[in-house]
């Protein structure tokens, strides 16, 4: 089962040897952030490679009674905690999940009707609960007593324009029809009670903002740290407007995940949160933001996002933080970027089903570069794929899309670059088109679109053009290959 909340999960990790207490006092200006990218980056050997961190003694971060406020980095930086996070076996368990919810084939016989009401009591038992008391309003701040300068954000690089929260969740409903939105944004704070949300254009919660504007409102927001794991992953996942991103988590986690209304705002949190701001969003009240030190390893320019003014701080008694350093790979950011790629190839695959597999490379930001591997059966099957991956959700935002024979593995980048580099002719193979691009790119001359391009790395087909007849691949001799195996110790190997 997945964990109930973060410090459940620190003590799991903690029993297991894979989380680090850091006692010494640390400075949030710069420090954190340079020793978790150290930590994140170090040569596997190394013996705190890679581990969860709980920096014990920020400075600066106290609850109001004086207390130290402990801050956990990099609780998800490799596959196999975050998999035991979420309480799955490997990150291809959601997916073949997914999958198998996708196929409602009628049932046959007694183990069929089993299948069909085990799909069914998966998704009844998965909605979020509503409860009255929540371990996160254990403490309430509102007025003079909301004070953001207590909790501890980071000035994670040099030129980073301020000190930022990264890994808020935020909440926001549709003004019209209340739909809700959990989204992941960084938070610039601003001064002791305001805060500026990095909203990029296509997200759902600047729709949201746009609709209150337009109707003259004020939009309300909450923000949770420290969230149960489960809730964590689905604020990053990039779900369609209308799926429930607490539907998500509890599918994910296999129960209801309980939510508790907030106190000065209409909207829920999840109750097992560890602090939450609330607040309000004045229509076109904005302030400059960033510059901020990105996953892509460059910094974004300043731009105005709108102000959020906190009007109440919940937390627990003795509250953990959590937060999360970006910048060039490896990240955290890695474990939940492949675990987006596996959960949703099944919802990939209804789209565009000539898929057999995909990869996601963390290097290309996860959204800047796809590689695809498809059954070709027909003429320019490989550039009807690359359109189809360039008109899916946000796989929209992809630039550089590389298609494979189904028979390479996507996630052997070395086997793909053989393919790449020796199975093209850039003259017929290269397609070259204009679309929307991430709202952090800074290499489109445009903010917002740009170039993009498409690599046809399969076997090319006399209808294609190609009359030469494609060679056959080197292989082993099979029969050989197996005596070499079994005498392989005679060798002296």
């Amino acid at each position: 089962m997945a964990y109930d909340d973060l410090r459940s999960f620190l003590k799991a990790l903690e029993r297991r040897g894979q989380l680090k207490r850091v006692r010494a006092e640390v400075d949030p200006h710069l420090e954190v952030g340079e020793i978790t990218d150290r930590v994140q980056k170090a040569p596997r050997g190394d013996h705190h490679a890679n581990a969860a961190l709980l920096f014990e003694n920020v400075r600066g971060a106290r609850t109001p009674d004086g207390e130290p406020i402990p801050l956990a980095m990099n609780v998800f930086g490799t596959e196999e905690r975050l998999c035991l996070a979420l309480g799955l076996k490997d990150l291809d368990e959601i997916g073949e999940r997914i999958g198998g919810l996708l196929k409602p084939e009628l049932p046959q016989g007694v183990s069929g009707l089993r299948d069909a009401l085990g799909k069914a009591a998966q998704l009844k038992s998965v909605p979020p609960k509503h409860v009255k008391k929540a371990p996160v309003q254990e403490v309430v701040l509102t007025g003079d007593d909301v004070d953001l300068e207590r909790l501890p954000a980071l000035h994670t690089w040099p030129d980073d324009g301020g000190a930022f929260f990264n890994l808020g969740l935020t909440h926001t409903k549709h003004p019209e029809t209340g739909g809700r939105n959990l989204g992941l944004y960084r938070l610039q704070r601003q001064d002791r009670r305001t805060i500026s949300m990095h909203w990029q254009i296509h997200k759902d919660s600047t729709n949201h903002y746009a609709v209150a504007q337009r109707r003259g409102e004020r939009l309300p927001v909450a923000v949770a740290f420290g969230c149960p794991p489960a809730v964590t992953y689905a604020a990053t996942a990039p779900l369609p407007s209308d799926i429930d991103e607490y539907l998500f988590a509890g599918f994910i986690q296999g129960k209801r995940v309980e939510l508790v209304d907030c106190k000065t705002v209409p909207l829920q949190v999840p109750a097992q949160a560890e602090v939450v701001l609330e607040g309000w969003l004045e229509p076109g009240v904005t302030l400059p933001e960033g510059p901020f030190g990105d996953h892509t390893g460059f910094y974004t320019p300043v731009e105005p996002f709108p102000a959020l003014t906190v009007t109440a701080v919940t937390m627990r008694e003795r509250p953990l933080f959590q937060s999360i350093v970006v910048g060039r790979p490896p990240t955290e950011d890695g474990p939940l970027g492949k675990a987006t790629e596996r959960f949703f190839l099944p919802l990939l695959k209804v789209i565009i089903p000539d898929l057999v597999d995909y990869s996601l490379p963390e290097a290309g930001g996860f959204h800047n570069c796809a590689i695809v591997s498809i059954d070709k059966r027909y003429p320019k099957h490989a550039q009807k794929v690359m359109h189809a991956i360039w008109g899916a959700h946000l796989m929209s935002l992809t630039k550089l899309i590389i298609v494979v024979d189904a028979d390479c593995d996507v996630h052997d980048y070395a086997e793909v670059a053989w393919r790449a580099f020796g199975n093209v002719d850039y003259g017929r193979d290269l397609t070259v088109v204009e679309g929307v691009v991430d709202h952090l790119d800074h290499a489109s001359y445009q903010q917002f679109y740009g170039g993009k391009a498409g690599i046809d790395a399969t076997r090319k087909l006399p209808e294609e053009g190609y009359h030469r007849g494609w060679p056959e691949m080197i292989t082993s001799d099979p029969m050989t290959a197996a005596k070499v195996d079994r005498r392989w110790k005679e060798y002296g190997f």
